[in-house]
């Protein structure tokens, strides 16, 4: 008799917005909900699956900006569970340590949450022996790995950990109780239920290790459509699922124009994107880059704003679905005769190759930098303001001046 369980971490319940871009009232609306809808979708999940557990790997909360409005929310959920014979497990996150609330909650009888200290809780399905170790934390940070502070797996039955920690780190994330994948793939458990990182891996090996990603993502660097992870658990082995639950997918779309000559056909091509994107989520909050080689590049590159608008129209059409930002990586034809083609020869002949303009670009990357917070990824993404940048930029000056005409 197979052991179940769904395996699931950083919830982040109503987590503020972090993305500018969400100005449309009705989509920051759905998007503030989506934490929420999303925990009920989990919770279904576990009832639909009759599944014995639910784990959940830390940050449950966003730190200080929980209300006991949300734990009561959070409390209410998981008591849906009980009933149905179904467990619940919690460790407190870094975000968890953070917040107010974390140690006035008053939990369901059949939910466990860890305390500070490392435990590990017996439970048996049929003849099946399962040991679920955890531990909490009761401070934000975590410098050290704390794998030896764990209770040894035990024998003869299933072992399973829950821990929160950043791995051996992740971009995006603070270092926060670092450990080796290989030290958890020789602890002698079966599985590792992580959390912290957001977006999801799985690691088979001697023990199965899979961190499950944020269920519900909250801009466009939490991409992609949020899931959970459901285990099987047999005398065969482990069985291991990825399950879909967002409420909401950001994600980066990219449209192919080359060959598109009409209006027409590029305003089909952009809706059957958002469409197919779209298909996995009830939602789609989408970062829409145009790329390839069209007659409609001059156009578009100097009525990007307008351009943008009527995205956002197309994916309003499309139901479910807003355009967040529009980017252009196209190939526009500059003019080769006339005064913009002398233009267009000396900026491309004379300028653009010359010893000021390389010391102008590379002060223009200095500035850049010294704008930006110490962040090692946006200042590597200035450092690579590379040719193709430079011949966009120069296609789209030339597309302004000249009107649009290609």
């Amino acid at each position: 008799m197979a052991f179940r369980f769904i395996h699931t971490a950083d919830l982040h319940l109503d987590s503020p917005l972090r993305s500018l871009a969400l100005r449309d009232p009705e989509l920051a609306e759905m998007i503030s909900d989506a934490s929420r809808i999303v925990l009920r979708r989990i919770v279904d999940l576990c009832l639909s699956e009759q599944v014995d557990a639910l784990l959940i790997a830390g940050d449950l909360y966003d730190g200080s900006q929980t209300s006991m409005k949300t734990a009561r929310f959070l409390m209410s959920e998981l008591a849906r569970l009980g009933p149905a014979g179904i467990r619940t497990f919690i460790i407190r996150g870094n975000h968890d340590a953070e917040s107010v609330i974390t140690r006035e909650l008053t939990p369901p009888e059949d939910v466990f949450i860890y305390a500070g200290r490392a435990k590990a809780v017996a439970i048996t399905k049929g003849h099946q022996q399962i040991h679920i170790h955890g531990l909490s934390f009761t401070a934000p940070h975590a410098p050290e790995s704390l794998l030896s502070k764990y209770k040894p797996p035990v024998a003869d039955a299933l072992n399973i950990g829950l821990m929160h920690t950043s791995l051996n780190g992740s971009p995006g994330h603070d270092l926060y109780a670092p450990c080796a994948l290989a030290d958890l793939q020789a602890s002698g458990f079966d599985y590792w239920a992580l959390g912290h990182i957001h977006k999801r891996a799985e690691y088979p090996g001697a023990a199965h290790v899979v961190m499950p990603g944020i269920p519900q993502g909250r801009d466009i660097g939490e991409a992609g459509a949020g899931s959970v992870t459901l285990v099987s658990c047999t005398e065969n082995g482990l069985h291991v699922e990825e399950r879909v639950v967002a409420e909401a997918a950001f994600m980066p779309v990219t449209v192919n124009v080359t060959g598109l000559e009409a209006w027409h056909d590029l305003r089909g091509a952009v809706a059957n994107a958002l469409d197919a994107t779209r298909l996995s989520v009830p939602h789609l909050v989408a970062r829409l880059t145009l790329r390839g080689h069209t007659p409609l590049a001059a156009r578009l590159l100097r009525d990007r704003d307008l351009a943008l608008e009527e995205a956002q129209q197309i994916a309003r059409e499309t139901g479910g679905t807003w355009v967040e930002t529009l980017g252009l990586d196209l190939e526009a034809q500059a003019p080769d005769t006339g005064a913009l083609g002398e233009l267009g020869a000396i900026i491309t002949g004379e300028i653009r190759d010359s010893a000021g303009y390389q010391a102008a670009l590379e002060a223009l990357r200095r500035d850049l930098e010294a704008a930006l917070p110490p962040v090692a990824e946006l200042r590597d993404g200035v450092a690579q303001i590379d040719a193709a940048l430079v011949e966009g930029g120069i296609a789209e000056v030339l597309a302004r001046l000249g009107g649009g005409r290609a």
